[in-house]
């Protein structure tokens, strides 16, 4: 999918033919959805296409990436920024991928047409969390009232959409075959002692007695899976006839994945040759920091 832009273009040339001084031609060209951007203290956010080649850019000063991507407690923050549009035509069948970043300018670029404006951007960015466990977060709602926050089934303080080990018995959720055929359906979740209770929300997999996160019997490292005293049968927590309880001190640590959407709309461009005065830029895409992980070893209890 792409973003348009009708750009009118003035031409005045004098053929050996008939024609008219003065043509006006409509050219609708089209950029790809999305765009980049480089820089540090200052930003340029750009997209550039080929055949023909043209590229679009934004400029603004004393603006950071990580600036944009401080969205707070509320996960969006909307930047507004005061910058110049330009956009700009190339004689070159093809334009490098760094042509707005190198730090010196290619002498092969040459640019056929080149159009500036005073222009004010619009810039969001909104962040998304996840556990990364096989589950979405809308399953994740165990209680059914629409609130994500207050399901915390190991009452760790980490809510299960966030929590990579959701019942707190020190094995992940991804390892506990929550989903087990991908398709998007809980009910075959795995329950090793057929209580009901899926193995990822029961803190006593095998229903011996001893909770999962204390049938550590060969190693303290928070991860009962390593603990086999029968290979047949599998680890520990999964055989019923393993009865050892080695109580556990804390649990392991949670990895939350985070991934930032940024957005951007140029408004206020004036420049004769647009037939509008705003532009959506799309989606932020290869910029790093927009993926990132947070660390959390929740208290133990």
């Amino acid at each position: 999918m792409k973003k348009s832009l009708i750009v009118i273009v003035f031409i005045n040339l004098i053929f050996s033919f008939s024609c008219s001084d003065g043509d006006v031609i409509a050219v609708e060209f089209d950029f790809d959805e999305s765009f980049q951007a480089c820089g540090e203290i200052n930003l340029v956010f750009y997209k550039t296409k080929n055949d023909p080649s043209e590229s679009l850019s934004f400029f603004v000063e004393n603006l950071t990436i990580a600036q944009i991507l401080n969205v707070g407690t509320g996960n969006t923050l909307v930047t507004t920024a005061s910058g110049l549009f330009n956009y700009r035509t190339y004689s070159n069948a093809a334009l490098p991928n760094n042509l707005f970043c190198s730090d010196v300018p290619s002498s092969e670029i040459k640019i056929n047409q080149d159009y500036q404006s005073p222009a004010t951007a619009i810039i969001t960015a909104t962040l998304t969390k996840d556990d990364n466990d096989g589950i979405p977060a809308a399953l994740e709602d165990i209680n059914g009232n629409g609130n994500l926050d207050d399901d915390d089934t190991d009452g760790d303080g980490i809510p299960n959409y966030l929590d990579a080990d959701d019942d707190g018995d020190n094995v992940l959720t991804k390892d506990e075959n929550p989903d087990p055929n991908g398709d998007g359906i809980l009910g075959d979740a795995q329950d090793t002692d057929g209580d009901g209770i899926p193995d990822y929300l029961d803190a006593d997999d095998d229903g011996d007695g001893i909770l999962t996160r204390d049938e550590e019997t060969d190693t303290q490292d928070q991860n009962p899976r390593n603990d086999i005293s029968d290979s047949l049968v599998g680890p520990d927590y999964l055989n019923s006839n393993v009865v050892i309880s080695v109580p556990a001190t804390a649990y392991r640590n949670h990895i939350i994945n985070l991934s930032y959407l940024v957005t951007l709309k140029v408004t206020g461009i004036s420049l004769d040759i647009l037939s509008q005065d705003e532009f959506d830029f799309g989606v932020l895409q290869n910029t790093p920091g927009l993926t990132a992980t947070e660390q959390i070893t929740p208290p133990f209890n």
